[in-house]
């Protein structure tokens, strides 16, 4: 299946990294599991580590914006109280969300140097993919979350209906996981990257036009924005850069309805702005761009958001799977190329 730029649209004047992914951000990486077992199977789950190190001891600045907060995102009030994140970021579906958050605490708890450890903020967000899995049915586990997190990657990412995107919908479409980068010049070179599970409603459009499809766009759903950078920002200045994923959004044509859950995680790689142990027991200086120098990764930001909704939708799979609260099979078609295509010609 095609990604955006491969059937001809790029977004914004901004240079992609090299592989268009977050983990063109020095230190992301990236794992999936994915389970579509039998016919009721669809779901799986997505782990975002912002570096190779012990998380818990070398903690990253972070910072949550939320635009419609219907959904279940742990760990969000010790992220909006102390700015900053100890664990990998675990994506997976609404009823997994504490085994997810029991594989986090588990895996860090393992981790070398954190043997005295005795409180873990893990954060997970999640989508509710019962339209096209039986989430009543206890997947994935803890031992499945965990097998996320140990096959992170920083190479190339699977996108698509797979990980936490396995068994989500978007615009009566598929949806699933996409991805884009973005590499911006202000005081420096920096880059900016983005993931999403996409599992939200509305009126699609692409470039600005509606896409004309056979199915009913959905109104509710949900969606999870995370956003990696290497630009030294405090969780204030990433606060603002994590609002400004909305624009992205928005530009999809979202409902942003009622039955919405809309959240933006972003963090900070810099190495200067880890908070390690020994800068945590004192008083440090930490660098930081001007905020008029943050502008560009604002706007960058908001195109890498866009073309990773259309990643997640392009590289999706019609999927046949089981509707929980219908108790029926149900099929989602992928979203036609086709449609895109003559949205772009016009």
């Amino acid at each position: 299946m095609p990604r955006l730029r491969d059937i001809g649209l790029s977004v914004g004047p901004y240079p992609t990294g090299p592989l268009n992914s977050i983990t063109d951000v020095a230190g992301v990486s990236v794992g999936h599991v994915t389970l579509h077992e039998g016919a009721r199977i669809r779901t799986g789950a997505t782990a975002i580590l912002p570096h190779a190190g012990n998380l818990f001891q070398d903690k990253v600045p972070a910072a949550l914006a939320i635009f419609n907060g219907y959904g279940k995102l742990a760990g969000a009030t010790q992220i909006q109280e102390l700015g900053e994140i100890e664990t990998p970021i675990l994506l997976t579906n609404t009823l997994a969300t504490g085994r997810a958050i029991e594989a986090s605490v588990q895996w860090t708890l393992e981790q070398a140097g954190n043997e005295h450890v005795t409180s873990i903020n893990a954060v997970v967000g999640e989508t509710n993919d019962s339209r096209l899995n039986d989430i009543r049915a206890g997947r994935p586990t803890v031992e499945e979350i965990t097998r996320a997190i140990t096959a992170a990657t920083d190479g190339p990412i699977a996108e698509g209906a797979v990980g936490a995107g396995t068994g989500t919908v978007a615009f009566g479409m598929k949806g699933g996981i996409g991805t884009s980068s973005r590499v911006v010049t202000a005081s420096g070179e920096w880059r900016v990257g983005v993931l999403v599970q996409s599992n939200y409603g509305g009126t699609l459009r692409v470039a600005g036009k509606e896409v004309t499809t056979p199915v009913a766009h959905d109104r509710d759903g949900s969606i999870m924005i995370i956003l990696a950078t290497d630009a030294p920002l405090s969780d204030r200045n990433l606060r603002r850069l994590a609002e400004r994923a909305f624009g992205g959004l928005a530009r999809t044509g979202a409902a942003l309805s009622n039955g919405s859950g809309d959240y933006a995680l972003a963090f900070s790689t810099h190495p200067a702005l880890r908070r390690t142990s020994e800068r945590r027991a004192a008083v440090t200086a930490y660098p930081e761009l001007s905020n008029d120098a943050v502008s560009p990764l604002f706007d960058a930001v908001i195109d890498a958001t866009e073309e990773a909704i259309l990643n997640s939708m392009l590289q999706a799979t019609t999927t046949e799977g089981w509707n929980t609260a219908l108790a029926r099979p149900e099929r989602i078609e992928a979203l036609p190329i086709a449609a895109v295509q003559e949205v772009l010609a016009t």
